[in-house]
């Protein structure tokens, strides 16, 4: 099955203690159905000092599901869901909300 939120898409979160909050997905890890947003589900790690590293509190983002994420429509900026058509002989992304094509 085809990606259909990828690296550097806007996205808007639909449930949970984030949801409302829109930002950028900075990885997908297709394995476990996760993605990781900008500024969204942070979570506080305590670390040890490394030779790399000083020791402290870091706040960080941590996967949210997939099915708790819905792209932005580019034309009016709320969440819809994606399709896929063939557009020059390339398969493209396109929002369901608008038509319009979100890559490509």
């Amino acid at each position: 099955m085809a990606a259909k939120i990828k690296k550097g898409d806007k996205v808007i979160v639909l449930n949970g203690r984030d949801r409302g909050k829109t930002g950028e997905v900075l990885e997908v890890i297709p394995s476990k159905n996760r993605a990781l947003v900008k500024g969204v589900n942070l979570i506080k790690r305590h670390t040890k000092q490394t030779q790399k590293q000083e020791a402290g509190i870091y706040t960080k983002e941590a996967p949210i599901h997939l099915s708790n994420l819905a792209i932005i429509d580019p034309k009016d900026g709320k969440a819809t869901r994606v399709g896929f058509q063939f557009k020059d002989g390339k398969k493209v992304r396109f929002a369901k909300r608008s038509g319009e094509i979100i890559d490509g």
